[in-house]
């Protein structure tokens, strides 16, 4: 008998042409008791029966990388997590802005110098304003400009 077309439809099968209807023919082919001594040497490899395919569990990937000796330990990300940092930067310009307008002077912030305060204070009370504290609340203005002043030009001293 002539096997010419199960000896074609091998070699196509091994150039990885053949359509699933083909590779049935072939398996029915060799699943026969009769089959050439010529061919016989493919027999175990197309006489094997199918296994029929098991669907992957959900633990398919866990067991994966089980063996392989790696572990999935996925981490979850919040929104709080991701966002932290930028809290940080703007709790430390907070703080920082909040530091620079205390370092200000008070009456750069529209507030009555000392001197005027004191005798404003006086006047409104109806008590006349005597000569010393005036000279008192003029030395404490004075000794706080010659400080801004100093801070503002320091001097090197030689």
């Amino acid at each position: 008998m002539d096997y010419k077309y199960i000896e074609q439809l091998i070699e196509r099968y091994w150039a990885c042409e053949t359509t699933l209807q083909e590779e049935a023919i072939l398996r029915a082919f060799f699943s026969q008791p009769d089959v050439p001594e010529v061919l016989r040497k493919y027999q175990a490899l197309f006489s094997c029966e199918l296994q029929k395919e098991e669907p992957l569990g959900d633990d398919f990937d866990a067991r994966m990388l089980e063996q392989i000796g790696l572990t999935s330990k996925a981490k979850t990300v919040t929104l709080k997590s991701r966002l932290m940092p930028l809290f940080r930067a703007a709790a430390i310009v907070a703080i920082v802005l909040t530091l620079g307008n205390a370092a200000q002077a008070p009456w750069e912030w529209g507030w009555d110098d000392p001197k005027d305060a004191y005798a404003k204070f006086h006047k409104e009370k109806g008590d006349s304003v005597n000569v010393l504290s005036t000279i008192q609340a003029e030395n404490v203005t004075d000794s706080i400009k010659a400080k801004e002043t100093t801070m503002e030009n320091p001097t090197i001293l030689e």
